[in-house]
């Protein structure tokens, strides 16, 4: 098995795992490319990447370029000599970038493609309510997600997983995929299949960027609906719902990161419940949503009984 150079490519803390467990299995990382270090928080100060915080402490050189098409940036990333590039939750890459390297970039992504192609494959899946994801190893090319599958992994959703701990199995089953995938590269046998035959002519499900209206709660839809749709944005971006003050008409946002699905026979308005102590629960079609964990706007994140005490519910409908 021949030593390949490789040039890494990620930003967040997804990316960092494998990155890691790379080095410990002895891969050559030459280099890193990652996002642009930028100012963050109500203190506006810069922040590093966290890939680029691991590459540095790793003693990594880092690539940060506004621009994929930049020259310079061109020239550095050749300079490198890379026979493979690694994308792990990174930007869209342009054909000069990824068609550099001898043997291609292979892009590790979070489901089982061809379903969930796109930004948000983790909360997508946890959404819709599915039973199982994984992790797949692919060949980029032009259309996103479409490259030849080198090899998958399945990881099972269990009933009450949150988006943020799907995230975390598919990032320690992802980054020992990464591995397993370099070194049948290295060697030079590795499968490669056309993702077009497994759709067996039907549509893939997809995974689009997920905005601000997406994240809130519609209680009509029902009750399971509505938990998977909760856990799937849990801890982030993260559900959120309006109450308004039935005496003055203004409104007041909460987020909601942890519930508790009760079923039983309701048929009735959309309605809040609470013994203004311990619990607070929605009560909707099939069932009520017990909400565990909140948080209102401006305030930090508590449990429902921590809430209550400074907070009367039964001042607000939904």
């Amino acid at each position: 098995m021949r030593e390949l150079r490789i040039v890494y490519m990620g930003t967040p803390d997804f990316a960092v795992y494998p990155l890691q467990k790379l080095l410990e299995a002895g891969h050559h990382v030459v280099a890193v490319v990652t996002n642009p270090d930028k100012p963050a928080g109500r203190g506006q100060k810069i922040q590093e990447s966290p890939v680029k915080k691991f590459a540095v402490e790793k003693g990594i050189p880092v690539l940060q370029p506004e621009r994929f098409r930049d020259e310079r940036f061109l020239a550095d990333l050749r300079a490198f000599r890379a026979d493979l590039q690694l994308v792990v939750a990174f930007k869209m890459l342009p054909e000069v970038v990824w068609n550099m390297p001898p043997l291609g970039t292979v892009n590790l992504h979070a489901s089982l493609l061809p379903d969930y192609r796109g930004a948000a494959p983790i909360n997508w899946a946890v959404i819709n309510g599915e039973t199982c994801s994984g992790v797949t190893t692919f060949l980029l090319k032009h259309e996103i997600d479409t490259g030849n599958l080198i090899f998958q992994e399945r990881v099972e959703i269990g009933e009450t997983m949150t988006a943020g701990e799907l995230h975390d199995q598919l990032m320690y089953t992802g980054a020992d995929l990464l591995v397993k995938t370099v070194e049948a590269m290295a060697s030079g046998e590795y499968p490669l299949q056309d993702q077009t035959g497994l759709l067996a002519g039907r549509e893939p499900k997809h995974a689009p960027k997920i905005f601000k209206e997406d994240m809130k709660v519609d209680w009509t839809l029902g009750l399971d609906m509505i938990y998977n749709r909760i856990r799937g944005l849990s801890p982030f971006p993260t559900a959120w719902t309006e109450l308004k003050n039935k005496k003055t008409g203004e409104t007041v946002s909460l987020k909601i990161f942890v519930t508790e699905r009760i079923p039983k026979e309701y048929t009735g308005d959309v309605t809040l419940a609470t013994d203004n102590k311990t619990f607070l629960d929605v009560l909707v079609k099939g069932g009520a949503i017990r909400i565990k964990e909140l948080q209102l706007s401006g305030k930090k994140r508590m449990k429902t009984d921590e809430f209550l005490r400074g907070f009367h519910v039964e001042d607000y409908t939904l």
